[in-house]
C-alpha cells in the first residue's frame, strides 16, 4: 500500500480512545514522570563520564573517592574508564554517586514526544499492514477501495488497536 507512511500520522483523539481507564491512567502517569526527563534530553554526557567530571569538579582525588567507596585507587580509575566506554553497571554508578554525597538518577525518554504518540505510531503501522492486506485481497477480486476509504479504514483500525492495546501490538 504505497502512499501510506507513518509520517502521515493523523492525530487521533488520544487518551479518549482508550476505554480501559486503568490503562489510560497508567499511560498518563508514566508520560508525566517521563516528561520530567525531557528537559535533560539535550544534556551532554561528559566525555570522561559523570563520575570523573563530578570528582574533578569537587577536587576529590582518586584516592579520596577510593577510600569513600572502600576500593582501591586503581579500581576507581577502572570504574571511570568503564563509565566512559558505557560498560559500567547502575549499581556501581549508584555506589560512586553515594560516595560523592550524590544520587544517581536515570530514566527513559520515548523517541516520540509521549508514550501515547509512541503507541499511536505503532498502532497506525499495524493498521496499515492489516488494511493493506485486506485492500490487496479486494483489489485482486476487482473490488478496490478508494484512497479516501482506505485512509478512513486505517484511522478506524488505528483507533481500535489503541483502544484495545492488544498483546500483538509490540510483536
Amino acid at each position: 500500500m504505497s502512499g501510506y507512511n507513518l509520517n502521515n500520522v493523523y492525530l487521533l483523539s488520544g487518551y479518549k480512545l482508550m476505554k480501559n481507564s486503568k490503562q489510560k491512567l497508567l499511560i498518563e502517569q508514566m508520560d508525566k514522570k517521563i516528561g520530567t526527563f525531557r528537559s535533560l534530553e539535550r544534556t551532554m554526557v561528559p566525555k570522561k563520564g559523570w563520575v570523573n567530571s563530578v570528582r574533578v569538579t569537587l577536587k576529590m582525588s582518586l584516592r579520596q573517592l577510593a577510600e569513600r567507596m572502600k576500593i582501591s585507587k586503581q579500581s576507581v580509575n577502572e570504574l571511570e574508564k568503564r563509565e566512559a566506554n558505557g560498560s559500567i553497571t547502575l549499581k556501581t554508578l549508584k555506589e560512586a554517586a553515594n560516595a560523592m554525597d550524590m544520587k544517581l538518577v536515570y530514566g527513559f525518554i520515548p523517541k516520540e514526544e509521549t508514550l501515547e504518540k509512541l503507541i499511536e505510531k505503532r498502532a497506525r503501522k499495524l493498521a496499515i499492514e492489516i488494511v493493506s492486506r485486506t485492500s490487496n485481497s479486494m483489489r485482486l477480486e476487482d473490488q478496490e477501495n478508494s484512497k479516501k476509504r482506505i485512509e478512513k479504514s486505517i484511522r478506524s483500525k488505528t483507533e481500535e488497536i489503541m483502544d484495545k492495546m492488544p498483546k500483538y501490538l509490540w510483536d
